[in-house]
C-alpha cells in the first residue's frame, strides 16, 4: 500500500494527483481544506502538522510522521474490511485529524472518495450509498431527525462515530438500523482511533477493543495509558479515567481533568451524564460553579429556551437516577451548549 499513489479515485473517476493539485477545481472553504491537506500529504516533508481539538483548552499544533498516520489508516482498512474501489463518504472537517484520515484511507486503500460539506443535510443519501463513513454524533442525529432519516442512514453500510461520546438516546435510536455502527476512542496524538466498540447489532458492547498492535494500561491515578507502535514514548498518558478488563479491552469512566470536587467528594461529569442520558431528551451537560461551602456545586445545563415549568420534572428525574450527593444544585437553560468546532462539549470554561 503506497503512501503516495499517483492517482486518487474521486467520485468514481481516477484522477492523477498532480493534475488535481496543479489545477484544483473552484472550491468553497470545506473543499479547500481537504485539497490543502492533499497538498501537504504529497509535500516532501515526512510529517504533517495537526491540531488538537481544544476540548480541554487551547488547540495546540503537533507533528505526526506520515508513516505513523498511514499505519492508523491501514488499521482502519483492515478492521472494517474496506477494499479497492469501495465508496466512502468524507463529511468531516479536513482541518482535524479525523477528516485528514479519511483522505489518507482513500489514498492507501485505493477507495472511491466522495467529499461532502460537513454541515450539509445529507440529502445525497436519498440516492447514493456508501461502504463506509465517519461522522460526529451531531451529524448522525441530524440525519435521523430529517425526512426519511433512517433510510438515509442505512445507505451507509458501516458507520464510525467519533469526536465525542455517543449520547445514550442516540445509541438507542441506532439499535435497530441495518447499518453497522461503531463508536471510536480516538486522540489527535494517536492519529485518530485506537479502539472501537460496536453500539448496535451483533457484538454490541460497552467496552472498547483495541486495534491491532495497540495495548492499554492504567496509571497509578487510574488514567488510561496507550501503547501504539511508532510513538516516541512507550506509553501515551491520557487524562481519561478507565476500567480495564485486560490490555486490549477497556471502558472510559470520565476525564480526570473534568472532575468536580463538591463537599470533598469527586464527581465525574461524564458518569453523571451517562446516568441521565436515557431520561433527559434535550442536549445537556453537567458542569459546576464555585460554592463557598462546597468548593464547587454541581450544575445541570440544558440546551434550549428557558422553561421553568419543566424544572420540577427534571428534578424528579435527577432524584430517580442520581445518588443523593450527585444531585445538581442548579438547573439552567442556555441557548446553546459550549462546543468545539468539531462538536465536542467544551468543558474547559466551567
Amino acid at each position: 500500500m503506497s503512501l503516495f499513489p499517483s492517482h486518487i479515485t474521486l467520485y468514481g473517476r481516477s484522477i492523477p494527483v498532480k493534475t488535481l493539485l496543479k489545477s484544483p477545481p473552484a472550491t468553497t472553504g470545506w473543499e479547500k481544506e481537504w485539497l490543502d491537506f492533499l497538498d501537504e500529504w504529497y509535500a516532501p516533508d515526512d510529517s504533517i502538522v495537526v491540531h488538537t481539538s481544544g476540548s480541554t483548552g487551547k488547540p495546540k499544533p503537533i507533528r505526526l510522521s506520515k508513516e505513523f498516520v498511514a499505519a492508523s489508516a491501514r488499521r482502519t482498512l483492515l478492521y472494517f474490511g474496506l477494499k479497492e474501489n469501495d465508496r466512502i463518504l468524507h463529511c468531516l472537517p479536513s482541518r482535524y485529524i479525523a477528516g485528514k484520515l479519511m483522505v489518507v484511507r482513500s489514498l492507501i486503500g485505493k477507495l472511491d472518495l466522495h467529499v461532502a460539506d460537513p454541515s450539509n443535510d445529507f440529502h445525497l443519501l436519498d440516492t447514493e450509498s456508501f461502504s463506509f463513513a465517519a461522522m460526529v454524533p451531531n451529524q448522525v442525529t441530524g440525519i435521523l431527525d430529517s425526512k426519511n432519516g433512517i433510510n438515509r442512514l442505512q445507505q451507509i453500510k458501516k458507520l464510525l462515530i467519533g469526536g465525542s461520546s455517543v449520547p445514550a438516546p442516540l445509541q438507542e435510536r441506532l439499535r435497530t438500523i441495518s447499518t453497522e455502527v461503531c463508536s471510536s476512542y480516538a486522540m489527535t496524538e494517536t492519529a485518530t482511533h485506537i479502539a472501537i466498540r460496536r453500539i448496535n447489532g451483533e457484538g454490541v458492547d460497552n467496552y472498547y477493543h483495541c486495534m491491532e498492535g495497540i495495548r492499554v494500561s492504567l496509571s497509578e491515578a487510574g488514567c488510561l495509558m496507550i501503547s501504539v507502535p511508532g510513538l516516541d514514548e512507550e506509553y501515551l498518558q491520557t487524562t481519561d479515567l478507565a476500567e480495564l478488563i485486560d490490555e486490549k479491552t477497556f471502558r472510559v469512566l470520565g476525564r480526570a481533568d473534568h472532575v468536580i470536587i463538591s463537599g470533598g467528594i469527586k464527581f465525574s461529569p461524564e458518569r453523571l451524564e451517562e446516568k441521565l442520558g436515557n431520561v433527559i431528551v434535550q442536549p445537556f451537560m453537567i458542569s459546576s460553579l464555585p460554592d463557598d461551602k462546597l468548593g464547587e456545586q454541581i450544575v445541570l445545563l440544558i440546551e434550549g429556551n428557558e422553561n421553568p415549568e419543566a424544572i420540577p420534572t427534571i428534578k424528579e428525574l435527577c432524584l430517580q437516577h442520581l445518588d443523593r450527593y450527585e444531585q445538581p444544585r442548579q438547573i439552567r437553560f442556555i441557548p446553546r451548549l459550549p462546543r468545539t468546532p468539531n462538536g465536542k462539549l467544551l468543558r474547559s470554561g466551567r
